[in-house]
């Protein structure tokens, strides 16, 4: 059966499959925000669809990168896998660190840490203004070291995918395994508005980055977490949700009155960041 653009819908659909087990699950268990479940589906409708469009801040600059590659990796050894491997989480540890200390990366991320509760249908609420980042930008030390764009941006999925069942408040500590791997435990940390858990565990399957750089947090016994953004979001409006950092980012921007107050609106640490 040849391969058509309807298969890309399946894996989004599973996802959604499993949030609303894990939904009414929760529901039948205690409470259930259906509503905030709607604005994670919308904002997800509305990402798969910009998707279709062709272009984006960053388009096409890996494929250039590519073809001025330094060198080109064999495929053929578990060294160089590793090294996609580890390379990738290297990169993403980066970007997503950056997602929080750049405003204009913050506006579209800012959409992952909106819900006001954590569970399995607010992984997939990512921001339909994706195309408007330059996300790609931090791979760019892959591609150069030879490592196939495509391949990459497969690696970076699989990193995603991983992160799905982290959204899962109910699951416990993993024992020993906490230690190198991201897991609930440190990804509730992660998306708590608490201010000593803000701007911590930034790694996507690895944990050891934060570890290595300072930025890692673990839950604290006895400290109730508080999810959502500092100033929560109390829409489900998949629209208001995708743009009202965006909004509130220009509106800064506008108001500023120097050129140096407009440059650290558009690029500076968000509002409630940690130095």
């Amino acid at each position: 059966m040849p391969f058509t653009h309807r298969h890309l819908l399946i894996l989004p659909a599973l996802l959604v499959l499993a949030a609303t087990l894990e939904g009414l699950w929760l529901w039948r268990r205690e409470s259930y925000d259906w509503g905030a479940y709607l604005g994670s589906l919308g904002d997800l409708g509305l990402r798969i669809t910009g998707n279709l469009l062709p272009l984006g801040a960053a388009s096409g600059l890996l494929g250039w990168l590519w073809n001025h590659r330094f060198h080109t990796m064999p495929l053929d050894s578990a060294a160089s896998w590793a090294a996609l491997f580890v390379g990738q989480e290297f990169c993403y540890y980066w970007m997503h660190r950056a997602d929080h200390r750049v405003r204009w990366l913050w506006a579209t991320h800012s959409v992952h840490h909106s819900p006001n509760a954590l569970n399995l249908s607010a992984a997939y609420r990512l921001g339909w203004t994706g195309r408007l980042s330059i996300g790609p930008v931090f791979f760019a030390p892959l591609v150069l070291a030879g490592f196939p764009p495509l391949l990459v941006g497969a690696t970076l999925a699989a990193n995603l995918f991983y992160q799905f069942w982290l959204h899962a408040t109910w699951l416990p500590r993993l024992g020993p395994l906490e230690w190198f791997l991201n897991t609930p435990a440190h990804h509730r940390v992660h998306h708590a508005s608490n201010p000593e858990y803000l701007d911590h565990n930034f790694g996507g399957v690895l944990i050891v980055f934060d570890r290595v750089f300072g930025t890692f947090a673990a839950e604290q016994p006895g400290v109730r977490l508080r999810f959502g953004l500092t100033r929560p979001l109390r829409s489900n409006n998949p629209l208001l949700i995708g743009l009202h950092e965006w909004r509130a980012m220009l509106l800064d921007v506008w108001r500023a009155r120097t050129l140096r107050q407009r440059l650290a609106a558009l690029v500076g640490p968000p509002a409630g960041a940690t130095p």
